[in-house]
């Protein structure tokens, strides 16, 4: 056999497998002595009359040295990212039962919803388009061009109630009769979970909405 044929190929490809199970991460010091006993049974039993040369030896080692050495950095980077993790929650943590102000629907339980609308520039006038869950239109109301904060009550144009659920909220700006732009309201919800994924950290609002948490543009006591 050419005593430049590498170890895995020389034991029948047994090195290769002992390398391939250690990047799984926790068996890596196993199969670490796994394959320096295969390479000492190797020398053991080499061809005495084709040496394996050192230098082989040497590669072999630095070969699965170097897999040991990724997989624990991998894993580093996997412990670090969930310390990160855990640190950008903890610092949400204390939102959860507060209500915050974002573009998204709010959850209508009997007390009036605030709306701040977003009035497009130049518009003369707007209209607050009120929507259920299902997306159906439920009340148009007109509303100065400020941009204040207003309460909706939820309350239908009969004068009756509406039925509780998630309402969405959006605001048309007019100039001269014509729509100008259309956009999604932001109103205040209340947080009841704070979430961390790939895309960062998230609130769960009552109601099942989600948002970005460096999307909100405010913070207050429930209630206020």
């Amino acid at each position: 056999m050419d005593s430049t044929t590498p170890l895995s190929a020389r034991t029948g490809g047994t090195a290769q497998t002992a390398s391939t199970t250690a990047t799984g991460g926790g068996a890596i010091a196993t199969d670490f002595e796994t394959f320096l006993k295969m390479l000492t049974a190797q020398m053991q039993n080499q061809d005495p009359l084709n040496p394996i040369e050192s230098a082989d030896y040497a590669v072999q080692i630095a070969t699965f040295s170097g897999v040991e050495q990724q997989v624990r950095t991998n894993q580093l980077l996997e412990d670090m990212t969930a310390a990160l993790g855990a640190t950008g929650l903890s610092a949400y943590a204390g939102w959860v039962g507060h209500e915050v102000q974002a573009a998204a629907p709010a959850l209508f339980a009997g007390s009036p919803i605030t709306v701040v609308p977003q009035i497009a520039e130049g518009a003369d006038s707007a209209v607050l388009v009120v929507r259920d869950a299902d997306g159906a239109e439920v009340q148009r109301l007109d509303i100065g061009t400020g941009g204040e904060p207003l309460d909706w009550a939820g309350v239908g144009d009969t004068g009756m109630p509406l039925a509780q659920g998630v309402y969405r909220f959006v605001v048309e700006s007019y100039a001269e009769g014509a729509r100008i732009g259309e956009g999604t309201a932001a109103t205040y919800g209340t947080v009841t979970e704070v979430l961390a994924d790939g895309d960062g950290i998230r609130l769960r609002l009552a109601g099942g909405a989600e948002v970005a948490a460096d999307s909100v543009t405010a913070l207050r006591q429930a209630g206020g």
